[in-house]
């Protein structure tokens, strides 16, 4: 994708974020949820053995990154857009609400923000409407950006689309590229067309950091008060990032280092 590369003088060029459990906490309860929803999935539409569900739907998240990965891997068959209504359509969605300080703060970011995630578009759209952060981000990289629909959708605008990936219909239905694959990031990276040495990822899991960092990233560990492998910086709070990574609104002009004033700078954010 062309983009401005944000203004001169500034350290980052972009900044990446995941959304689930980075954007907003996971004590919100829609990680648990989204999990005990993908176990009746696996019950009612898949015929799983009761008995093996849970074990089952762990392992293969903790294997292949996504549970949905795991399952097309194994063999299973259903359509990638029945799992992800039946899956994220019942989440408690209510309990997300506003977060002005969150809003404010990414708009007086004067880099390129752009969301990375594993979620569908539906999801992805649905929790950026309800934080009120849909306008805060140039683009969403999430399921249908690294493995297109074989039809077309009507598309969000914010949802940046990629055709660089294999047309073989049944490779795309059995291989599901997503985090923490090194594949899926390296995809990310080219399709926003950002320098990864100028660039920072922002994420919850320990794994995605990992790769991230393996994909020459920045990287940043949401939700923790230790660094993990990979991490060049631990955040307890996303709304920490100020007081952590006070870089990001440095600017230097004629070799003197300042300050960017925390202002909204909406004429940078495109919808």
């Amino acid at each position: 994708m062309d983009a401005d590369h944000g203004i001169a003088g500034v350290k980052y060029e972009c900044l990446l974020f995941d959304m689930d459990d980075t954007l907003y906490p996971m004590s919100m309860g829609l990680n648990l949820q989204c999990r005990h929803n993908i176990e009746d999935y696996m019950l009612e539409h898949l015929h799983i053995e009761e008995s093996e569900v849970p074990k089952m739907c762990l392992d293969l998240y903790k294997e292949y990154g996504t549970t949905m990965a795991g399952l097309k891997l194994l063999g299973y068959e259903f359509d990638n857009d029945e799992f992800h209504a039946y899956v994220h359509g019942r989440l408690p969605y209510e309990k997300l609400k506003p977060d002005p300080v969150l809003r404010n703060l990414l708009l007086s970011m004067p880099q390129r923000k752009i969301i990375f995630t594993n979620a569908d578009q539906a999801h992805a759209v649905q929790v950026l409407n309800r934080l009120g952060l849909e306008d805060c981000f140039e683009g969403i990289i999430c399921f249908e950006t690294l493995n297109p629909p074989k039809e077309p959708k009507d598309d969000d605008d914010m949802v940046i689309e990629s055709a660089e990936f294999n047309n073989d219909n049944n490779l795309r239905d059995s291989h599901i590229i997503c985090k923490p694959s090194l594949e899926a990031f390296e995809a990310a990276i080219r399709i926003a067309n950002v320098d990864p040495n100028k660039t920072i990822f922002f994420d919850d899991s320990t794994r995605n950091i990992e790769t991230g960092k393996a994909a020459g990233l920045q990287t940043v560990i949401v939700g923790r008060s230790d660094l993990v492998p990979g991490a060049d910086h631990v955040l307890s709070s996303i709304h920490n990032i100020k007081e952590a990574i006070p870089e990001i609104w440095e600017v230097e002009v004629d070799n003197i280092k300042g300050r960017i004033q925390s202002q909204g700078l909406e004429a940078m954010v495109l919808a």
